[in-house]
């Protein structure tokens, strides 16, 4: 699967792990390294559980309870677009691309979404969850830690599959920056920087 699969003018990246490896923590270091590179890159977070980004007794809340699909709420600093979702087993990813699409990212980075067939980044932190996880044949590199090799040396991924220092996070978003440069062109709108320079590898 590429961006083209999704109809989208940019790279679809998964960043995934089982729950409590830290993904959120990390991508919080990795967006201002590869904001620094030159790339605007968008967020897709898969949640597993409920969860309201409004507040019960506010306007858009009685709106949005009173029937308004979608909720669109908007100030000059922001805006919040709130759709229900009744029925639907697991978010769409293919429709919350389309939504993307008018803010042009370089990059969309989707935390979550095992899954789907789509590149992943995979983190790992031993302990913690199926090291099985590196056999997907979506994976394009592995993150972990230095001194966590096992398990990477018994289940790894295929030869081709790179193998990156979770704790380099520089590396990590060099190796990032370095996947979007290869990807297909397709109606770019922002010229992203074609950062150079050797992946720190395991």
């Amino acid at each position: 699967m590429s961006a083209s699969d999704f109809d989208a003018p940019f790279p679809v990246l998964a960043v995934s792990a089982w729950s409590g490896t830290g993904k959120t923590t990390l991508l919080e270091q990795l967006l201002p390294l590869l904001g620094e590179r030159g790339l605007n890159v968008g967020v897709i977070k898969h949640a597993h559980h409920a969860f309201d980004v409004d507040k019960p007794g506010k306007d858009s809340y009685r709106l949005r309870s009173a029937g308004a699909a979608p909720m669109l709420v908007a100030s000059r600093e922001r805006f919040a677009l709130m759709q229900e979702t009744p029925g639907q087993n697991e978010p769409d990813l293919e429709r919350l691309v389309e939504l993307m699409v008018p803010h042009a990212p370089d990059l969309v980075i989707a935390e979550g979404f095992k899954a789907w067939p789509l590149p992943k980044l995979v983190l790992y932190r031993d302990g913690v969850g199926d090291p099985a996880i590196f056999r997907d044949p979506w994976v394009r590199a592995v993150a972990c830690k230095r001194d966590e090799r096992a398990a990477l040396e018994q289940h790894g991924p295929a030869p081709d599959v790179d193998r990156l220092d979770l704790d380099d996070v520089p590396a990590v978003a060099r190796w990032i920056a370095q996947w979007v440069a290869g990807q297909p062109a397709v109606e770019p709108t922002v010229e992203q920087s074609n950062s150079k320079g050797d992946t720190t590898c395991i």
